[in-house]
């Protein structure tokens, strides 16, 4: 169980990536005072908690409605979270990428919630990670709760985010966005041959 654990906690944490989120939550914010940015990343952090606890009680329930098999969403979602990884690895890191998406006026929810917390592959890792047919209740709960804390670190590190900056800077945060795209690709690997065994087990 701990390992379990363990495992989602890592796999949420790559792919909310808390630590990318630094640099987007600063370039989106440097024009507003402190308390401005303590209610926005607040409001960032429940936004993206309510997004993805969507996809983790009704994620699945969609699927059967449209009557596509888990293992295919399940082949689809690590094919989607393998190139995601690879944008992470070879392409702008997600600082770089989301960065440019600073415009918005409603920055709290985006680019912060979405695509920053509650990313595409935030969203897959939801429903993945908590299929009935998998996973107890108990189970569920579990990793619900660990996509929950990876979500406060972030909130805590977005209220932290000039210290935080200046300790890793830009560099810093597009280094470990990379290396986190490497521990998502071999998790997407395993979560489409996961997919091919239980699919041609049906």
């Amino acid at each position: 169980m701990t390992n379990n654990l363990i495992a989602d906690f890592i796999f949420f944490f790559a792919v909310i990536d808390p630590i990318g989120t630094i640099p987007v939550f600063i370039a989106v914010t440097r024009h507003y005072q402190e308390s401005v940015k303590t209610k926005i990343a607040i409001k960032a952090t429940f936004i993206a908690a309510a997004i993805l606890l969507f996809f983790v009680v009704a994620g699945e329930l969609i699927l059967n409605a449209i009557e596509i098999p888990l293992p295919a969403f399940q082949i689809a979602g690590g094919i989607v979270l393998f190139l995601f990884a690879l944008s992470m690895i070879f392409g702008e890191s997600k600082p770089d990428e989301e960065v440019k998406m600073a415009n918005s006026s409603e920055t709290a929810v985006f680019p912060l919630a979405i695509p920053s917390l509650a990313s595409p592959g935030a969203m897959l890792a939801a429903v993945l990670l908590t299929k009935n047919d998998t996973y107890t209740i108990a189970e569920q709960a579990m990793t619900t709760s660990m996509m929950l804390l990876v979500l406060l670190i972030s909130m805590v590190f977005m209220l932290l985010a000039s210290k935080l900056y200046r300790l890793i800077g830009f560099s810093g945060a597009s280094i470990i966005s990379r290396v986190m795209g490497l521990i998502l690709s071999s998790v997407a690997v395993t979560s489409i041959l996961g997919g091919i065994k239980a699919y041609f087990s049906l």
